[in-house]
């Protein structure tokens, strides 16, 4: 209930200072009352069922007495179907426009009204998900596509960002500098450049899990979760960035107890003599306890392997590791698609420890430019105009033919590594190199870049 008044007070507080003007007596909060209603009908008749415990959990959480017949006239009258995941609520966009246009002057929020809003329908949806016995796997995959929505809006405006200020002052009071809560993480996994659809899987996952985790504070029953993940596409689409992600978001929520990443592919796993491979593949388990061992390129463990080959004694030794370690261990295999099916085909034991699957799409030219403009602000450059039109022209030619080594994001750090060395070349002789000069990659630096592999 706290995060629904804090909300509440900053409608006021954003009304007071007319960043908006509404007709007659309007009050924002009275708006965000109402849209926080139309959001739990929403939830709650996703399946076609509403029942005694969303009729509490509405009362409870906001003081409105909705019957069956009162909700169902309701989302008819706001049509609140399909379409209703991809429509920003006003509230929230009264907050952007606070935000995104520093409307208030010394604001008391420190502009955040737009991201706290946003977190507070993830949690409303989480905690009415936990207190229904019969939340399913629909709902939950609204609430996840809602979410997104709501991440996507605040990422178009620049204020979905991590809260480095907080992250500091975590670190100043002895507990590591990179770690973050949940909904930090999450906000940094949305901010990802494209990935939508690996987005709404993903966030379906976390909801889930955190649903879970809100049942088991509450000791209610719970449903058994596979947290096993199957990543499929082709290379530099983010598999092992959101892998990494992920792996502290599940230690933020507690469903492991470390966070970390252990990345291996076959030669990590596969030894050359009977017995080693058993011994090795245990070891690298032994290591990922706590968190997340990612495998790439899984299906070079059986594929097309002849005798004498030991890929199916570390896949035996990997399947008893997952089963004895279920509630602490999370693994990720990656791979091209097709190639990961046959991964799967190989073993039964492989397909019933999968069963969650995410499809990594190759990155648009769009998206590889808006990569390319983050690394290069992560590495302190920027690119004239010109060079952008240049680059935007390099993007949509490679994307369009598709080369044989075409890597999506990796073909983007190795653009901007040759774009970087033939800066270095031009400006390396120039007298009077200011910052400017430093810091500005231009449309000569770009020209003639051909990527090899």
């Amino acid at each position: 209930m706290d995060s629904i008044n804090k909300c509440y007070e900053m409608c006021d507080y954003i009304q007071s200072n007319k960043v908006v003007s509404l007709t007659g007596n309007v009050a924002i909060r009275d708006n965000l009352k109402k849209e926080l209603l139309h959001f739990l009908i929403y939830l709650s008749m996703t399946d076609g069922k509403y029942g005694d415990s969303e009729r509490r959990f509405i009362k409870e959480k906001l003081g409105f007495d909705v019957s069956a017949a009162m909700a169902a006239d309701i989302k008819t009258r706001n049509m609140l179907g399909p379409g209703y995941v991809t429509r920003m609520p006003s509230t929230f966009k009264y907050f952007i426009l606070a935000n995104a246009g520093h409307k208030i002057r010394n604001d008391i929020y420190d502009n955040k009204e737009a991201r706290t809003l946003a977190e507070c329908y993830r949690t409303l949806g989480q905690e009415y998900l936990a207190a229904n016995a019969e939340s399913t796997e629909a709902e939950i995959n609204v609430l996840s596509a809602y979410c997104v929505m709501l991440d996507d809006n605040l990422k178009q405006y620049g204020l979905l960002r991590p809260d480095y200020k907080s992250a500091a002052i975590k670190a100043g009071n002895g507990m590591e500098e990179d770690e973050k809560s949940a909904d930090e993480l999450i906000a940094e996994l949305n901010s990802l450049t494209g990935l939508t659809a690996v987005k709404e899987d993903v966030n379906s996952l976390i909801n889930l899990l955190k649903v879970q985790k809100m049942r088991e504070q509450m000791g209610m029953k719970q449903t058994s979760v596979n947290k096993h993940l199957v990543f499929m596409g082709n290379p530099g689409t983010g598999k092992t960035t959101v892998a990494r992600l992920l792996a502290k978001i599940y230690k933020a929520i507690g469903a492991i107890s470390k966070g970390h990443l252990v990345e291996v592919d076959r030669s990590g796993l596969v030894c050359g003599y009977i017995g080693q491979t058993a011994t090795k593949t245990a070891e690298v388990i032994e290591s990922a306890l706590g968190g997340v061992l990612f495998i790439d390129e899984a299906y070079t463990l059986t594929n097309g392997k002849g005798q004498g080959d030991f890929g199916q004694e570390a896949v035996d030794t990997l399947l008893k590791g997952m089963e004895d370690h279920r509630d602490d261990l999370v693994v990720i295999v990656a791979g091209y698609t097709d190639l990961m099916e046959e991964f799967l085909d190989s073993n039964p034991g492989l397909r019933s420890r999968f069963n969650k699957f995410i499809n990594f799409e190759d990155y648009t030219a769009q998206e590889e430019v808006e990569i390319l403009i983050n690394n290069c602000k992560k590495q302190e450059y920027m690119l004239s105009r010109d060079a952008l039109e240049e680059a935007r022209r390099f993007f949509t030619d490679r994307v369009a033919n598709k080369p044989d080594g075409y890597a999506n994001a990796r073909d983007v750090r190795n653009y901007l590594e040759k774009a970087i060395s033939n800066q270095a070349t031009r400006i390396v002789g120039l007298d009077n190199v200011d910052k400017n000069i430093l810091a500005i990659i231009e449309k000569e630096d770009l020209e003639g870049i051909e990527l090899e592999f």
